[in-house]
């Protein structure tokens, strides 16, 4: 179909009552298994990548391939730069194509959070790109090195938060985190539907890996409109290798490729089944 905005995809996914899967990718197998996934379904997807990956899977090279993706697939696909810490990293993904961007200043005091994320939204506006935001902490990082701890999202500082920033999508805190849980997450609906009511925008999930599909089905229908996914498809992909690298045959670079690939679309291909509204099994 084409490479679009995010706020299109949202906005879509609001009005026909289901959830957008935002799925990181770290190199070309993912970016394959992702789209594959969405094509068979027949389902908008979002690519995205975090800056804190970027030491891995090098902006300058990720990009490219994941714009390209987006504009030779069959679906509708948005590519968003996930916790941008720098506008400098913000400034090159909007320049490679990006169509959405966050700018993550969630850890600084709430006016400064402010006038930071202001400051993204009207270089994003230049590019005709969508801007996401986070309020609140949500806990741990999209690496692992660390953990702020998690702060819910105020609801009243919410209302206040969008109006004075301009964002499109506003990513909330309400118990989940970043990276593997040890049990699954205790989320604070009540809370989490305050702030829908309040900003009445799309709301983002971030953390997404190990949240049960039924929490998900209910974040969804709570005012959850994009939903993040990386550590799940990061560990079905070393699965799928692990399983291949196991077998008694030769091993070689193309069956390896082909594993990784699978490995991501299988987590891919479940996640959006749920967000569509799938009963879970």
């Amino acid at each position: 179909m084409a490479l679009v905005t995010m706020k299109k995809l949202l906005q879509q996914a609001k009005n026909e009552g289901r959830g957008v899967g935002a799925f990181s990718v770290g190199n070309m197998e993912m970016v394959k298994g992702a789209i594959q996934a969405a094509e068979e379904l027949e389902t908008p997807i979002i690519l995205q990548i975090a800056e804190v990956r970027l030491k891995h899977s090098p902006l300058a090279l990720m990009g490219p391939m994941m714009v390209q993706a987006a504009k030779e697939a069959k679906v509708d696909v948005a590519v968003h730069l996930d916790h941008g810490l720098t506008v400098e990293t913000v400034k090159k993904a909007l320049e490679l194509g990006f169509t959405s961007v966050m700018y993550d200043s969630s850890s600084f005091p709430f006016e400064e959070n402010i006038k930071r994320t202001r400051e993204v939204a009207e270089i994003a506006a230049e590019y005709g790109a969508t801007v996401e935001a986070e309020l609140g902490l949500v806990g741990g990082s999209e690496d692992g090195s660390s953990d702020h701890g998690i702060r819910c999202t105020d609801p009243e500082d919410a209302k206040i938060f969008c109006e004075k920033t301009g964002i499109d999508a506003l990513a909330v805190a309400i118990g989940n985190a970043h990276g593997n849980y040890p049990t699954a997450p205790m989320l604070a609906f009540d809370v989490l539907e305050k702030i829908s009511r309040n900003t009445n925008l799309p709301l983002v999930l971030h953390g997404g890996s190990g949240i049960t599909d039924e929490d998900f089905q209910k974040a969804i229908s709570f005012g959850i409109i994009k939903v993040n996914i990386a550590t799940a498809s990061f560990n079905r992909l070393v699965k799928r290798a692990e399983e291949y690298l196991q077998t008694p045959e030769k091993h070689n670079y193309f069956s390896l490729n082909e594993a990784m690939v699978q490995g991501t679309y299988e987590n891919v291909l479940h996640h959006i089944k749920v967000f569509n509204g799938v009963q879970p099994v």
